[in-house]
């Protein structure tokens, strides 16, 4: 069940990706308001009554992002590590074992 509480109205939707659609579309019906105008922050509950999980979800998210953030600086930091060490003539399988990758890994860093 979807619920849209400022217009005390209800829908349904039958996956969690399909409750932004149903309750954008129920709010444009009841309100005249054209569909793609109609934004919405959704609150997800558990039938168990275990209460808001928007707060655990943003959490989960928020943590994600920063790993992608520090993966994605430590590959940028590895990829400039490797070229550095290609530059200074050190063998693309000692590379390799030096960065706990192969030495395929190593050509394709140096290369890049």
């Amino acid at each position: 069940m979807v619920a849209v509480p400022e217009l005390d109205a209800l829908t349904q939707a039958r996956r969690l990706g399909d409750v932004d659609t149903a309750a954008r579309e129920l709010v444009a019906l009841e309100t005249g308001t054209a569909l793609d105008e109609v934004s919405i922050d959704v609150h997800v509950e558990l039938a168990a009554g275990d209460g808001d999980l928007t707060a655990r979800v943003a959490d989960i998210r928020a943590r994600r992002d920063r790993l992608e953030a520090e993966e994605a600086k430590v590959r940028a930091d590895t990829a400039a590590f490797a070229r550095e060490l290609a530059a200074a003539q050190v063998p693309v399988r000692d590379i390799g074992t030096l960065l706990g990758v192969t030495f395929q890994r190593v050509s394709q860093l140096v290369n890049t």
